[in-house]
C-alpha cells in the first residue's frame, strides 16, 4: 500500500488499542525527534505521557470520542486533531494529526 502521508506537511501518527505506537511519518518523527523519533514506533504512548494526558487517551480509547485543541510552542500555532481509528467498525486506535497554522491565517464563516 502507498504510504499517503510519508512526506506530509503536517504530522501524524497512529496508535492502536494498547496506545502502542504502530505509525509515525517523517514530519511526526522529525516534531518527536529529541524524544526518540522513528524509535518510538512500538513504543507505548503512556510512557510519552503524564497521567492526565494518559487518562484522556484511555477515555478516548473506549468511548471514540475525539480530542481537538491548538497549541502554541516556540511561537509556533498548531492545530492537533486526536480522534479513533476503526477495524470492523470497532475502535483499533487512534490517529493524531499536527498541522501548523501560519501566523494570519484567515478565517471564513460560510452561509448553509
Amino acid at each position: 500500500m502507498e504510504n499517503y502521508f510519508a512526506e506530509s506537511g503536517y504530522a501524524v501518527t497512529v496508535c492502536d488499542l494498547e496506545a502502542k505506537i504502530l505509525y509515525m511519518n517523517r514530519r511526526a518523527s522529525k516534531t518527536f525527534e529529541k524524544y526518540g523519533g522513528e524509535s518510538l514506533i512500538g513504543k507505548s504512548l503512556f510512557d510519552c505521557h503524564g497521567e492526565r494526558s494518559s487518562a484522556m487517551i484511555r477515555q478516548f480509547l473506549q468511548t471514540g470520542e475525539s480530542n481537538v485543541y491548538t497549541i502554541e510552542k516556540a511561537g509556533v500555532k498548531k492545530l492537533i486533531h486526536q480522534s479513533p481509528w476503526y477495524k470492523d467498525g470497532k475502535i483499533a486506535g487512534l490517529v493524531e494529526l499536527s498541522l501548523e497554522l501560519p501566523a494570519g491565517m484567515p478565517h471564513y464563516v460560510r452561509q448553509p
